[in-house]
C-alpha cells in the first residue's frame, strides 16, 4: 500500500504508525459456528477473484479502505471502524456470492449472529462489531473497556449458534515478525 513503507501483497508489514490507545487491547472472540470443511479453500476462492467481473473496483476498494483504516488506527474513531470492518466483512462475502461459480460461505446461524451483534449495538449503545472469516465463522470485536459484558452476551446470547457452544477468546498479538530461514 502506497501509505505504508515496505509493505507487499505477499507479506504482512508492522503497522509503522502510533495506534490510537482503544485499539492496544481490542477483544476478539471467535465463534465456531460450523466447523466443518469450507465448501471452497481459501486458495480456491482467493483465485476466483481473478476473473471477477467486480475485481479491479474491488481491489481499488480495498486499498481505499486501506487507507482509511490507516487514519482509523491512528485517530480513534471507533464508529467508523465499526463501518468499515462490517462493510468490508460483507463486501468480501458479496465477492464470493457474486463469482462463477458462486459459494454462500455465510450459514443461517452466521446471519442470526449478525442481527443479534447488531441489536446488541443499539440497545445497549455499544461499540461491539464483526468480522467474518472465508466461512460461516464470526469474529466478535469489542474494546476492552466492554469485555466483562460483552463476553456475558456471547456466553449466554451468541454461544447457542455456535456448533457445541464453542468459541475462542483472542486478544491483540504483538504484530508481524520477520521470519529468517
Amino acid at each position: 500500500h502506497p501509505q505504508i513503507e515496505g509493505s507487499s501483497d505477499l507479506f504482512a508489514v508492522k503497522f509503522p504508525y502510533k495506534i490510537h490507545p482503544i485499539f492496544d487491547n481490542y477483544c476478539d472472540t471467535i465463534l465456531l459456528v460450523d466447523k466443518g470443511e469450507k465448501q471452497v479453500s481459501s486458495t480456491v476462492g482467493h483465485n476466483l477473484m481473478h476473473e471477477h467481473p467486480y475485481a479491479e473496483q474491488r481491489f481499488i476498494q480495498a486499498n481505499e479502505n486501506l487507507s482509511k483504516l490507516t487514519d482509523i488506527l491512528q485517530n480513534g474513531n471507533i464508529k467508523e471502524f465499526i463501518n468499515l470492518v462490517e462493510s468490508e466483512a460483507l463486501t468480501l462475502h458479496a465477492m464470493m456470492l457474486t463469482s462463477n461459480p458462486y459459494f454462500i460461505l455465510m450459514k443461517p446461524n452466521t446471519l442470526e449472529v449478525i442481527n443479534k451483534i447488531w441489536e446488541y449495538r443499539t440497545e445497549n449503545n455499544s461499540n461491539i462489531c464483526f468480522t467474518l472469516d472465508a466461512g460461516a465463522n464470526v469474529h466478535v470485536l469489542y474494546p476492552e473497556n466492554e469485555k466483562k459484558d460483552v463476553e456475558l452476551f456471547i456466553k449466554n446470547k451468541l454461544a447457542d449458534y455456535c456448533q457445541k457452544n464453542q468459541y475462542i477468546t483472542d486478544y491483540v498479538g504483538l504484530g508481524a515478525k520477520e521470519i529468517k530461514s
